[in-house]
């Protein structure tokens, strides 16, 4: 009797782990399934670059509010804190499209990859002077550090404010590409002034420090939406773009009746701000494309 419940035990236990493997190669094959599937669906998305800032807000809103979906088009947003890291997503062509400025524009042009530009945001950009370092205007920018991006809109501001301004010493331009990193570097008081759009900008306002200039005020609009001339020449995506724009002009249409408070949510998701800067925001008239 006890020989026999042995060979039962161990026969269970052998159709037991015949099982477990019949069970853990299953489910090995629909995981290898699952993912060709995701990255079928993946590279067949229209993906666009997007950085933490307000001038992505109609892509979140189209997003988020499933614009998109609604008009039966699979977008796919890329977050980047760096827009060199954008510009490396385009020219290598892991995304078809992405929230740029003029400059970097031109530039990745003039190095081989074709763009073409869909529309204008209202980005805009501010030089913000730190509080500690009590600045007040552009001319006392000598011998300070001034973070920004080189050939971007922000290195090209630089040279648009210090033209003909005549200043005690050298102004030292410090490459920080990361906004969300070139902010904190403001309020850990380790930069003295530095270029910031929305609503970075309004966080360094709250916290007391200057701006000195403001692309705002001088109606400069460097913002751009740009898509890979080679997405375009494809039938396919062509359709889709179109039906992006579709959904783009839509969120703009309701950013521009509610106003960014009504998305206020969305703005701490993407940008990750406060309740202050919130509270602060300026109004916006968002761009259609």
């Amino acid at each position: 009797m006890m020989k026999l419940r042995n060979i039962f035990v161990c026969g269970w236990c052998i159709a037991l782990v015949v099982a477990c493997g019949q069970s853990y190669e299953t489910k090995q094959r629909m995981t290898r399934a699952e993912r060709a599937k995701l990255k079928t669906a993946d590279s067949l998305a229209l993906k666009v670059g997007v950085m933490p800032t307000l001038d992505c807000m109609p892509l979140f809103v189209a997003k988020e509010r499933h614009l998109f979906d609604t008009l039966g088009v699979d977008v796919r947003l890329r977050m980047r804190k760096a827009q060199m890291d954008i510009d490396t997503a385009l020219i290598g062509g892991s995304v078809e499209g992405a929230v740029s400025d003029s400059v970097r524009v031109a530039r990745m042009r003039s190095r081989g990859t074709a763009l073409t530009e869909v529309g204008t945001t209202n980005t805009s950009w501010q030089l913000v002077g730190n509080r500690s370092a009590r600045l007040k205007e552009v001319k006392q920018l000598g011998d300070k550090m001034v973070a920004m991006t080189r050939y971007s809109a922000t290195d090209f501001l630089t040279d648009h404010v210090l033209k003909g301004v005549k200043t005690t010493a050298t102004v030292y331009r410090v490459q920080i590409n990361d906004v969300p990193l070139r902010l904190q570097m403001l309020l850990n008081n380790e930069m003295d002034a530095l270029w910031l759009p929305e609503p970075q900008a309004t966080t360094a306002r709250e916290h007391g420090h200057t701006v000195l200039w403001d692309t705002e005020k001088h109606n400069l609009w460097l913002g751009r939406v740009v898509f890979r001339d080679k997405a375009l020449g494809d039938a396919r995506v062509k359709k889709q773009i179109d039906v992006f724009k579709q959904a783009y002009n839509m969120a703009c249409d309701s950013l521009n009746q509610r106003g960014v408070s009504a998305y206020a949510d969305l703005v701490v998701k993407y940008c990750q701000t406060d309740q202050k800067t919130l509270d602060a925001l300026p109004k916006v008239k968002f761009r259609k494309l």
